[in-house]
């Protein structure tokens, strides 16, 4: 398998206090990879492991097969990132950052710089000071300083915050065109689960320091159930008429106030008309398709969806 990262025993400790244990992580070439985890699961420090940031406690990272080491870090020059906050000069121009970056690569193409900057929609503003940038345009040129070299491997994380939803949709989009015309790789991460969805083609969980499951989104949606969702403040008993009514026996109490009905050949007129007849009070009744968000909650909390 052409791995462009793969990681061996990954382990940070920091004061005695382990923020990732044992990591063994695949990202295969050409593919879009998303890290899933909770605040403090651990993404960002694999994250700034994987860019040479942080000097990992135990294990060994593999860039394009070679391994990082504090003396070998030649496969970063192969690599683009955006680790937390894009950082600049703030009281230099877009341009005078870019190309300050670019020196620092040994980059020498001004004609690259424009072409990035079309992509993000960032043309026009090469002369105007980093200080009066929004979030949102920060974050989009810390894009384009990712982009510039044309790398074969992008590590962005949570690269919508401060953008609103236009400029979501242009990032999963300018996502989506340099992985397919270009062939990069990523990895990245988001607390947006739906847009995550829209764009990956494996995941990667992280729980606690440690990796769950690595897992394609195609053998995601494999795994997927329509239900039939119902909320009401009398879910016990709801679940018992359902059950002696229709005989439904394919279904799960969450919460004090769900049930999920997995026995989708009943019809939800059906099932509606008989909990009305017993005076069943129903705040709702939907039909859902489990999501990505549903799978990740799945596996962080042992198989329960917790609502």
């Amino acid at each position: 398998m052409d791995y462009v990262v793969q990681t061996n025993g990954l382990t940070k400790t920091v004061k005695g206090i382990t923020l990732v244990s044992n990591v063994n992580l695949h990202i295969k070439k050409g593919e879009i990879y998303g890290f899933l985890g909770q605040n403090g699961a651990g993404k960002t420090t694999i994250m700034k492991m994987l860019t040479g940031l942080l000097i990992p406690s135990k294990g060994e990272i593999l860039l394009f097969g070679k391994k990082l080491t504090e003396t070998n870090k030649s496969g970063l020059k192969r690599v683009g990132s955006i680790i937390e906050y894009p950082i600049f000069f703030e009281h230099l121009t877009a341009m005078e950052n870019l190309e300050l970056h670019c020196e620092y690569l040994g980059y020498y193409d001004k004609k690259a710089i424009t072409q990035a900057l079309e992509l993000v929609h960032l043309k026009g503003i090469e002369d105007k000071v980093v200080k009066d940038f929004s979030l949102g345009m920060k974050q989009r040129l810390g894009i384009v300083r990712a982009i510039i070299t044309k790398p074969e491997l992008i590590i962005l994380d949570e690269p919508t915050n401060g953008l609103d939803p236009i400029g979501i949709k242009d990032m999963r989009d300018l996502i989506r065109m340099l992985n397919k015309e270009y062939g990069i790789t990523f990895l990245l991460s988001s607390h947006i689960l739906g847009e995550i969805e829209q764009i990956v083609d494996r995941v990667g969980v992280i729980q606690n320091g440690k990796l769950v499951n690595e897992v394609s989104l195609a053998e995601i949606r494999k795994q997927r159930e329509d239900y039939i969702e119902i909320v009401t403040p009398d879910a016990d008993r709801t679940a018992y008429l359902l059950e002696h009514e229709l005989r439904i026996s394919n279904m799960k109490i969450v919460g004090d106030r769900r049930v999920r009905i997995y026995d989708v050949t009943q019809s939800q007129s059906e099932i509606t008309k008989i909990l009305i007849l017993h005076d069943i009070e129903l705040e709702e009744i939907q039909k859902h398709t489990s999501t990505l968000e549903d799978y990740f909650y799945r596996q962080i909390h042992g198989g329960e969806i917790i609502v």
